[in-house]
């Protein structure tokens, strides 16, 4: 079993999901800063001083990350930098769930309209999308990690 969830093809497969998801994520917030700002504001989480290095930042890194996991080039750096991402996104989220704040999560840009409701499932379902890809950078990681003789 271990054999399998460590074969190349599937590490191959792995980092093309996480590069795509990574650089569809970044390309709206790019060319959006002060929309991402404003999500960021929304989780109550950032000091105000933060807002504008974040929105400006982050996007650039999730982009550098997304296409080095594509390129196959600093693969392990790029995964644990989308790791630490993914890990600090899905805190925010469950902070924010479990105090019941309904925010749009910004992950792929802005949302429309939305009621509490939706959402709060928005949010239940990003929080598992983001464990999900936590399990893939996992893959990565374990598949890349140095081997001793």
């Amino acid at each position: 079993m271990s054999r399998w969830l460590l074969h190349p093809r599937l590490t191959l497969l792995v980092r093309l999901i996480l590069g795509v998801t990574f650089v569809l994520a970044a390309l709206p917030k790019i060319g959006d800063p002060p929309s991402l700002a404003k999500a960021i504001w929304a989780y109550q989480l950032v000091p105000a001083l933060a807002l504008n290095p974040m929105a400006l930042v982050l996007p650039w890194l999730e982009l550098l990350c997304g296409l080095a996991l594509l390129a196959g080039v600093w693969v392990r750096a790029a995964a644990l930098w989308v790791g630490a991402l993914l890990l600090a996104f899905s805190l925010a989220l469950a902070v924010n769930l479990a105090q019941h704040r309904p925010i749009d999560c910004g992950c792929f840009g802005t949302a429309g309209p939305r009621t509490e409701a939706e959402r709060l499932a928005d949010m239940r379902r990003d929080l598992l999308r983001d464990l999900g890809l936590l399990l893939l950078v996992a893959q990565v990681l374990a598949a890349t990690a140095p081997r001793k003789p």
